[in-house]
């Protein structure tokens, strides 16, 4: 099976995506953040484009599991 990256879930902004990170984290899930926002420099381009939460293709089912509760809120 194939363990190419794979979004989860695309953010409305950057510190919900960091927390959704860390959860899955602690769960022992690698994760990262993927957003479009020149670096830095234009936070305001995430309201376009979101915050994309990436894990790999293994992971994803068990992720979407851990998530579930917290994106459903």
């Amino acid at each position: 099976m194939s363990d190419d990256p794979v979004v989860l879930h695309t953010f409305d902004n950057e510190a919900d995506a960091e927390m959704a990170q860390q959860l899955l984290e602690d769960s022992g899930v690698r994760a990262f953040v993927s957003k479009d926002d020149a670096g830095g420099m234009e936070p305001h381009l995430q309201l376009t484009g979101g915050v994309r939460l990436v894990v790999g293709r293994t992971d994803a089912e068990r992720a979407r599991e851990i998530l579930k509760q917290m994106i459903s809120d």
